[in-house]
This record gives structure tokens, sequence and C-alpha cells, in this order.
């Protein structure tokens, strides 16, 4: 695949839906062509302590900022006839369809590829399949573990090589 777009969501809480980051990275012909950086003001607005022990991410750090539908306004023309990639894509894809349904909007059926899953396939003997066990195996150096962006950044180079 040499044209999709890798996706990372960091949600606030436990609902899919309270996206609070996204980290997009696009891929024209096989090389990265834009990043794509974002803080959302979650929904529901709260933070669980574990979350933020995991992104780092807090209720202030979000607060004042667009609420999804603003913040996907202006990436959602660039993602059409694009699919879309994810390490671990339930979880990404759930979030975005969660905040479809929480903002009352038609979800477009995006096309999601799992870069977990076909790991898990071409590489069985690896001890696990996590974002950073498959980033070294391919030697990418991930950096900064669960910022959405840099997830996005390692996602799309485990694409470009396996998917």
């Amino acid at each position: 695949m040499l044209n999709f777009a890798s996706i990372d969501f960091e949600t606030a809480n436990y609902n899919r839906s309270s996206i609070c980051s996204l980290g997009i990275v696009i891929v024209e012909n096989g090389v990265i062509m834009d990043k794509i950086y974002r803080l959302v003001r979650p929904r529901p607005n709260f933070y669980c302590s574990w979350a933020t022990g995991i992104h780092g991410l807090s209720y202030y750090d979000t607060l004042n900022e667009l609420e999804f539908p603003e913040v996907w306004e202006d990436i959602e023309p660039k993602l059409r006839n694009l699919s879309l990639v994810a390490h671990n894509s339930s979880f990404d894809a759930g979030c975005l369809k969660a905040v479809y349904d929480l903002y009352e909007l038609p979800y477009p059926n995006y096309d999601f590829h799992c870069t977990y899953r076909t790991a898990k396939r071409k590489f069985p003997d690896l001890a696990n399949h996590q974002l950073h066990t498959v980033a070294a195996h391919i030697g990418y150096d991930l950096k900064n573990h669960h910022h959405a962006l840099a997830d996005a950044e390692t996602c799309a180079e485990i694409a470009l090589l396996i998917i």
C-alpha cells in the first residue's frame, strides 16, 4: 500500500469518544507527505489518572482546544480516498466511530488496516506485537511513545514495510 493515512488517537478516559489528541501521517506514493498533530477538548471532558499517566495530557492541556467536529473539519478532506492504518485499528476505529456517534455525524465507513494484526502474521516469533516492539524489530527508533503523532509516524513506517 503506497497511499494511506496512519492515525493514532489518545483518549482522556474510558469513553472511546474522549479523544484528547490525534496524530495523522499522510503517505502518498510511499512517501510521507504530511504530518498533523492536534489537541482536542474531549467529551466527556474529564481525565482518568491512568490515561494521563500514559500520554501525559490533562484537563488543563485541552481546556481551551476545539472539540472534535471543529478539529476534524480541517483534517477530513485530506483523508478522502485514503485508507486509514492504525496499530490496533480496533481501538482507533472504535474511537472514530464513537466520536462520530457522540456528535451525531454520519460515519463515512473508513477503510481501516491494522499493523498490529499484520505484524502478528509477519513476525509470529516476536515476544509481543506492541507498537514499540514491532518498531524495534524493523529498526525504527520510536521516541515519545503514546504521543499521538509519534505513534502515527511509527505506524506509517511499519505499514510501509509490511502492508
